[in-house]
């Protein structure tokens, strides 16, 4: 048998210059675009214009703090109050963004809540929901497909259904067990479309239920501060100073016979600004800063070489105790009648134990 071979053979065609093809790219691809001159005046916002809007936003707003319905809302807040399980909210679009945030507000209080996306509750996550919940509905129009699809399976499933709405009658006031009204006057969108104002009344309507939760629930700032470990002010209220203090070997010690420029070394590598003059028993007799050292070589000479730290100490320096809140270290660290950068920590009985500095504080986010 014969074999046969074909060969084919591609030309492909180079032109020797792209220059044409270039011109032609740039003629269909290109853009005028508006010199610095034409885009700043087009970028320019009008100020009349704009000190407008904020005050017809104001008004909008007015509308709805005087036209509130203040039986409903409270209502609606001592149901909240007395719920035995969780507190959900769900809604679809701008609304369900409020709806996420008012949960959060709620959690960030202690108060049990959460977000219920009303699409994936009917593909499982209604599994969530039990009979002593409570499932809040945000909608500015009360008629989102979303959510009236979901209202029978979360009323099979025995949870109390409220409704938040600005627009009335809508679908959903028929359906839950409460309805609340917030009264819109109108968008500041100018198509009155957008929801910008609708969904601002509803931030400041569930944010300051919230609030009112947790003046009833006579929340403390402590018990607030325990919600919030890396916010200033839980750490304020919750970290000590043995929390932030350095220990045992990170600890500048010297003892009162000993030379100040043997110690330089202990002085400078601790990071502290200073050494820490103890006993044989680790009783704490003084302390001896980077700045005592500058002042002691400036008033002394050469006589430093032959200075110990115990002539040259501050024998009454400020000090406190481990349990002390870190905030208050720095408080003492800033008072009068001069600051300081450190304070030895020392148990009841004068025993070095640590030592805090301003530094630790701050890194500390104090």
């Amino acid at each position: 048998m014969k074999s046969l071979l074909i060969v084919i053979e591609t030309h492909t065609s180079i032109p020797e210059s792209n220059t044409e093809n270039q011109e032609s790219l740039n003629e269909m691809g290109s853009l005028s675009l508006p010199s610095p001159g034409e885009q700043e005046e087009k970028s320019t916002i009008d100020q009349t214009k704009l000190l407008n809007l904020f005050k017809a936003q104001q008004n909008y707003l007015n509308h709805f703090f005087q036209n509130l319905d203040l039986f409903q809302t409270l209502t609606f807040t001592q149901t909240l109050l007395n719920c035995r399980g969780t507190i959900l909210f769900t809604g679809v679009g701008k609304s369900g963004f409020v709806a996420q945030k008012i949960s959060q507000t709620l959690i960030s209080l202690g108060i049990k809540s959460g977000f219920l996306s009303p699409v994936d509750a009917l593909h499982g996550d209604i599994g969530i929901l039990a009979s002593d919940d409570l499932l809040v509905l945000f909608s500015k129009s009360g008629n989102s497909e979303e959510l009236l699809r979901l209202v029978p399976c979360a009323k099979a499933k025995g949870a109390y259904l409220i409704s938040v709405t600005s627009v009335k009658p809508n679908g959903l006031m028929g359906l839950c067990d409460l309805n609340v009204h917030l009264p819109l006057e109108r968008e500041l969108c100018p198509f009155d479309l957008a929801p910008v104002t609708s969904t601002a009344i509803q931030m400041v309507f569930g944010d300051t239920v919230a609030i009112a939760l947790m003046g009833a629930r006579n929340l403390s700032k402590k018990e607030y501060a325990v919600n919030h470990p890396a916010g200033r002010i839980g750490k304020s209220l919750i970290f000590k100073v043995k929390n932030l203090m350095k220990k045992k070997e990170k600890l500048p010690v010297c003892r009162e016979g000993d030379l100040i420029m043997d110690q330089l070394v202990e002085l400078t590598s601790k990071g502290c600004g200073c050494l820490l003059v103890i006993d044989d028993d680790h009783h704490l007799l003084g302390t001896f800063t980077d700045g005592d050292l500058r002042r002691t070589l400036k008033a002394s000479g050469e006589r430093i070489f032959k200075l110990s730290v115990g002539e040259m100490c501050n024998r009454n320096p400020r000090t406190i105790g481990s349990d002390a809140m870190a905030v208050d270290a720095m408080q003492k660290m800033e008072s009068p009648p001069s600051p300081v950068q450190f304070l030895p920590v020392i148990s009841d009985d004068n025993i070095l134990i640590g030592i805090v500095t301003l530094h630790d504080l701050v890194s500390a986010g104090l």
